[in-house]
């Protein structure tokens, strides 16, 4: 092992396993969680760059920079062409399947495979530090990514989202479209694309997790070959200050859906700093008590015909800069299930939960992370997830044995805000 690259073992006792984590003399950090028992091998190699890192600022220049709307996406699209072809293609060839996503804050290419998982790992590493742009082929894309906006424009849950969001943001850029707008994407350049991949994708910012069916040899022997050494850069992401009130506590528009639908958020205050590992565990906890199938909350709906069970969803979106509770569904009267879920936040806020149900929902998540682990996608994007958000897996898992009532009463406390409250209606066409 190169006297540059940091090898180091995470492992829990609690949960009884264990991964490497790899600072290579590159720059890149790696995860390597052998599943000698799976047949197949996933892996993702992300950077820590999505569609609000718009504004950034260099630790080596002066000013910050400001870019179009978008480009993080468009750059995802664009580094699976090669003047050789497409990286897809050579997936094919080795009966590996490939894909590759944009999220607010990070950019993921990865694949699964049965077998030859060190050739596929070599495409990974090939194509995404072979950056390849032209003036011809950005205008090539610029019209295939147009349609795709228009595509999520038609699209009433995408449409829903991001009405909540704008809803409920002043000026963090969660509240845009992931993919941008027509008009900010054909303000993309060759250039714009080369500045941000020689930002973002420094190998310093960048992860890679491998799972399943692999060794920690095989896996640092293609990192060895196949990684350029990066020079590390800090990047300043660049943030305007948003209030900590929503902007608007309703937003309703007509599209052609058979039923009404809903989204409700429960804004919350934050700071630039990303939250611990328990305070994700606490928040799940709470969101476990207040609104899954087995919650007081959601019987109660479902008794009155107002949620169905397919359709009724909950999660806690947070990030840097931002967060929130949202709730969503379909429902023939969506005021009234946000009324409920008001009804509760005050009731929860006023009497509290009690130690056995924070035990029972507690253990109920440890059960789901847990197995989990037997799944190589689940793992390499939960470890990614976490890394990015300075965070750690087992640590994060481990955390639901030692939550208490009280943890997770005073996060109700600091949480529930009726005047954070905000939702996005959908209605049919037809509707009244």
């Amino acid at each position: 092992m190169s006297a540059e690259m940091k090898n180091t073992l995470v492992e829990s006792k609690l949960l009884r396993d264990g991964y490497r984590c790899v600072k290579h003399a590159s720059g890149l950090t790696v995860f390597i969680y052998p599943k000698a028992e799976m047949r197949s091998t996933y892996a993702v190699f992300g950077t820590r760059y999505g569609s609000i890192d718009k504004v950034f600022k260099r630790s080596d220049e002066d000013k910050a920079e400001t870019t179009p709307a978008g480009i993080a996406h468009f750059l995802e699209h664009k580094l699976f062409e090669s003047e050789d072809g497409d990286a897809f293609g050579r997936y094919a060839e080795i009966g590996a399947s490939a894909n590759a996503y944009t999220s607010f804050e990070t950019t993921r290419y990865l694949f699964s495979c049965t077998e030859n998982a060190e050739q596929a790992l070599e495409i990974l590493l090939d194509f995404v530090q072979s950056p390849y742009f032209t003036k011809q082929t950005v205008e090539k894309e610029l019209g295939i990514i147009g349609q795709e906006i228009k595509m999520y424009d038609d699209d009433p849950q995408w449409r829903m989202m991001f009405s909540l969001l704008r809803a409920m943001y002043h000026t963090h850029p969660i509240k845009d479209d992931i993919a941008g707008t027509v008009e900010s994407i054909a303000e993309i350049t060759p250039e714009y694309l080369y500045r941000c991949y020689n930002t973002f994708y420094n190998l310093n910012n960048m992860a890679l997790c491998v799972c399943g069916n692999c060794t920690e040899e095989e896996v640092l022997a293609l990192c060895d070959k196949m990684l350029k050494k990066s020079e590390p850069v800090e990047v300043e992401r660049v943030f305007e200050e948003e209030p900590d009130t929503i902007v608007q506590p309703l937003v309703e528009e007509k599209l052609p859906v058979a039923c009404p639908m809903f989204q409700f958020g429960v804004k919350e205050a934050v700071t630039g700093a990303h939250r611990t590992e328990k305070d994700l565990a606490v928040t799940e906890v709470l969101l476990d008590i207040m609104a899954s199938d087995s919650s007081p909350m959601f019987r109660k709906l479902l008794d009155a015909g107002l949620v169905n069970e397919a359709s009724f969803s909950y999660e806690y979106f947070e990030g840097t800069g931002y967060g929130a509770l949202l709730f969503g569904g379909e429902s023939g009267n969506p005021e009234a299930v946000c009324d409920a879920i008001r009804e509760e936040m005050a009731r929860l806020k006023r009497e509290g939960v009690k130690e056995e149900d924070v035990r029972r929902s507690a253990k109920s998540l440890y059960g789901a992370n847990v197995s989990g682990l037997n799944s190589p996608d689940v793992i390499a994007n939960a470890v990614m997830t976490m890394h990015f958000n300075d965070r750690e897996l087992f640590r994060y898992i481990e955390c639901f044995s030692e939550i208490t009532a009280e943890d997770v009463n005073a996060r109700i406390q600091t949480l529930f805000d009726m005047d954070k409250t905000a939702a996005s209606i959908i209605r049919p066409l037809d509707e009244a």
